[in-house]
């Protein structure tokens, strides 16, 4: 059950934020732009690459190292392939976790290890790999971790991540809002260098500007009714959220908010993109999940019955391609099977600067759910 009181009063949530998850999300813009000063420091914008990777292999454990690599697929395009390295192992510990090469990979290829511990042995050993393969290895991980030592040793570029004391007080969340943008940033600035995306220093300091923007938008202070991602969160306490998105940016945005939903608050949530959502999930909105699937619920005790759950749609929108959308037939399709829709749209703005948008925004509302829910 949500407890929506505890949504404006600040003081609570702070108190319940055990995991520094809020302050994460606060100051992802300001993470930002320290990951860039340190990328720079670390040399990135004397690297002078000789052409493009034939392929840009990432590797690291949990969420964090696949959004990672889904939004720097999204933002690379067809350049060249961004490929995350699945680990194998009997658990997700970091001395259990593996990571292999394909067998094709070489001296062409860019191998990138995202980490936001720097402690997995897998990790070294496959930096290790692929010094003898010939790859290209760039690592961000934590300053003085044993990964940095390994890709150090093996001629391989590390780049440190910037750390915050609240990462290191409870075990770190692969969705945490802080922890993305702390190892994303630096590899949007490597991958910039190489030529496979466009991510400069001034667009990477409009990023940090626009996700400032969203924190003094959605912040514990700013009330329900005026912020956008409690208000989102509150809709979603007893639905399952059916996550719809369109456009290129809207996709990791909308992957990253359903595995932020699982991780930090337990909370089911499925997503697809638009125009295939409208097939995949009808029969969704027409089942036991939809809104008038419970003829007897309006006799339900609504305090004692556990209450039950129905689909919402959560329509994430960005540019369309080719200026064609799916959303006036998204949006007939869930109010003609009386299902509640809500819809986040960024302002208008570069493509990493929208991206970005829709994660912070995701990002707070999956937090305040989290909290709010006692996660």
């Amino acid at each position: 059950m949500l407890d929506e009181s505890l949504l404006d009063t600040p003081e609570g949530l702070a108190e319940a934020d055990r995991r520094g998850l809020l302050r994460g999300a606060a100051e992802a813009g300001a993470r930002v732009r320290t990951a860039a000063r340190h990328a720079a420091e670390a040399g990135v914008g004397d690297l002078k690459p000789d052409g493009r990777p034939r392929a840009v292999l990432i590797a690291g454990p949990g969420a964090a190292a696949t959004h990672a690599a889904d939004l720097l697929g999204t933002l690379a395009g067809a350049g060249s392939p961004v490929i995350r390295l699945a680990p194998v192992g009997v658990a997700p510990a970091a001395g259990a976790l593996r990571w292999e090469l394909p067998g094709w990979a070489g001296s062409v290829d860019l191998l990138l290890i995202a980490s936001p511990e720097g402690t997995e042995p897998g990790l070294s050993l496959l930096a290790e790999q692929a010094y003898r393969r010939g790859c290209t290895v760039v690592a961000v991980a934590p300053a003085r971790s044993p990964l940095s030592e390994t890709v150090s040793g093996s001629h391989g570029m590390f780049l440190p991540m910037d750390t915050a004391p609240y990462d290191q007080e409870e075990p770190v969340a692969g969705s945490a809002p802080g922890v993305l943008w702390a190892l994303l940033t630096p590899l949007l600035a490597l991958l910039d260098r190489v030529g496979l995306l466009d991510a400069p220093p001034d667009a990477v300091e409009r990023v940090a500007d626009r996700l400032d923007r969203i924190a003094g938008r959605c912040g514990p202070a700013v009330a329900t009714y005026g912020n956008p991602a409690k208000t989102l969160a509150a809709e979603l306490a007893d639905a399952l959220p059916l996550i719809w998105t369109e456009g290129t940016s809207a996709g990791p945005a909308g992957r990253r908010f359903a595995a932020g939903l699982a991780e930090l608050s337990g909370h089911p949530a499925v997503v697809a993109e638009l125009p295939e959502a409208l097939a995949a999930h009808g029969a969704l909105l027409s089942g036991r999940l939809a809104a008038g699937a419970d003829p007897g619920d309006f006799f339900r005790d609504r305090v004692e019955d556990t209450p039950a759950l129905h689909a919402r749609v959560v329509l994430l929108r960005d540019r369309p391609a080719g200026g064609l959308t799916a959303a006036p037939a998204a949006r007939d399709l869930a109010l003609g099977h009386d299902t509640p829709i809500s819809e986040l749209e960024p302002e208008p703005g570069g493509e990493l600067e929208t991206l970005a948008e829709l994660i912070a925004i995701t990002d707070f509302a999956a937090v305040y759910l989290a909290l709010a829910s006692g996660a």
